[in-house]
């Protein structure tokens, strides 16, 4: 049964390449022992601000076997999303994850290939695939299958590439060969921790996601705090300061996936076109992207914020 696993393993490895993921790690399903009271002192702190759905499902964000039923391995698997070229650092900013379509449909349809793969050369495998829609500790398992290690900014790094990629998880309910964590390759750096402008990354590897710019532009539906007027440094949907500082990051390879290249307009906004921007103009450039997340309404907010 081992060589079996072995080579189910490569398999699925060679098929993720295909289809252009970046890396596949896989590790056994199980509770994630560590990661409970990590959990639960970020919850008691309150660093989930608004985003209540963090509350919930505790035990299932834990445990992959509540997810799937007879879950034996977590595939995780990283796709690419640095971009070729980015915006002009004189105009207002946007997430580099959101240039191009909206990352889930991008995703969502090569999981769904593989797992097809899986199913169809390998046998009767029951199993789900998760893009950032479901309670899983992505970079937890991300870290745990190998992949790189979760650095003080809370965000998975590698050495060869940096941090520049979405991550998704296929869970199956076949045994296969396990990966080995990596080493943390942080060191002494506190580059991200300095260069946060709202200081949300309160301790290494605590992030009060309350206090960071992608919530405040992305999540937060109240009203937005006055205090934090002038700390956005130019960013209106995410924000990518705490990677783009990352020693690690100098490795970042621009991605070959079609999905994910940017809009031709939105490469050319100026500060003026963003604060005239229509919403015709945003339907248009922003069609499938995930900026449509914040809405016409919540960009126009945003902008203003920080005219």
């Amino acid at each position: 049964m081992n060589s079996n696993r072995v080579t189910y393993s490569q398999q699925i490895k060679a098929e993720a390449k295909r289809l252009g993921f970046l890396s596949c790690g896989i590790a056994q399903a199980g509770f994630l022992e560590a990661e409970a009271p990590r959990l639960e002192r970020w919850l008691k702190n309150g660093f989930q601000g608004e985003m209540q759905y963090m509350e919930n499902h505790f035990d299932k964000r834990l445990d992959p076997t509540l997810l799937v039923d007879g879950a034996k391995s977590v595939i995780s698997l990283l796709l690419n999303y640095y971009p070729e070229t980015i915006q002009n650092s004189d105009t207002y900013q946007i997430s580099k994850y959101a240039y191009g379509e909206d990352y889930h449909f991008v995703i969502k349809q090569k999981l769904s290939e593989l797992l097809q793969y899986i199913q169809t050369e390998i046998g009767e495998i029951n199993g789900r695939a998760f893009v950032d829609s479901a309670p899983v500790l992505d970079k937890a398992w991300a870290a745990k299958s190998g992949l790189g290690w979760v650095g003080k900014n809370s965000n998975l790094i590698t050495q060869k590439t940096g941090s520049f990629y979405f991550i998704a998880e296929l869970i199956i309910d076949l045994p296969l060969d396990y990966d080995t964590p990596t080493t943390d390759h942080c060191g002494t750096c506190t580059a991200c921790i300095d260069a946060c402008p709202t200081q949300a990354i309160v301790a290494p590897y605590v992030v009060d996601g309350s206090k960071c710019i992608s919530y405040y532009t992305i999540e937060l539906q109240n009203q937005l705090p006055v205090e934090m007027k002038g700390t956005w440094n130019d960013w209106i949907f995410g924000c990518d300061i705490c990677q783009d500082v990352c020693p690690w990051n100098r490795f970042s390879k621009p991605n070959t996936e079609p999905a994910l290249q940017p809009h031709p307009d939105l490469l050319q906004f100026s500060k003026k076109d963003w604060e005239e921007i229509t919403e015709d103009t945003f339907r248009k450039v922003f069609k499938n992207s995930a900026v449509k997340r914040t809405k016409f309404k919540g960009l126009q907010r945003n902008i203003n914020f920080l005219k």
